[in-house]
């Protein structure tokens, strides 16, 4: 079974407005859009999802990542964990810009975290998507992160080592 292959995916937040605008031309309102000094939080409703009632993704320009969780609709709910995605991420006054990078490390709320979508990775490579530049970039992140967030045993004492505090 193949992998399915998707083109550079590319995300523009408008700060002030509060609005993320996808690759595909869509325009999403965010319920919550702030600057923090090590990033940029954004919050969005998942009406259409049956699980989960948010998705939280923070933009962290100095490792490269977007860090992706999902609030669950259920109080009692076990949360999910976390999932770190290589990204390139430029700025400027008004504006965030991320590009994918096409890997990423999934980091369970007890366990190590593991590397994910390598196929995907592999395939932009081939095709072109991504630059080598940008697939050496996503590489030397992906396992910079993963040792260090396995150094440390959990995802929320990696993030405050590095003074980010998400408040998830």
């Amino acid at each position: 079974m193949g992998s399915v292959i998707t083109p550079q995916h590319v995300e523009i937040v408008d700060v002030p407005s509060a609005q993320r605008h996808l690759g595909s031309g869509a325009v999403q309102q965010l319920d919550d859009c702030h600057l923090e000094r090590w990033g940029l939080c954004l919050e969005c409703s998942t009406p259409e999802d049956p699980v989960h009632d948010s998705e939280i993704t923070w933009l962290l320009p100095e490792p490269g990542l977007r860090l992706t969780r999902y609030r669950p609709r259920s109080r009692h709910a076990r949360p999910d964990g976390s999932l770190l995605t290589a990204a390139r991420i430029d700025r400027d006054a008004r504006s965030w810009i991320t590009t994918d990078l096409h890997l990423g490390l999934e980091v369970p709320q007890q366990g190590q975290p593991r590397i994910v979508n390598s196929e995907e990775y592999a395939s932009a490579i081939n095709r072109g998507q991504l630059t080598l530049d940008d697939a050496d970039l996503a590489l030397r992140t992906v396992h910079s992160v993963f040792d260090e967030v396995s150094l440390h045993r959990d995802i929320e004492q990696w993030l405050a080592h590095r003074g980010m505090f998400t408040g998830l």
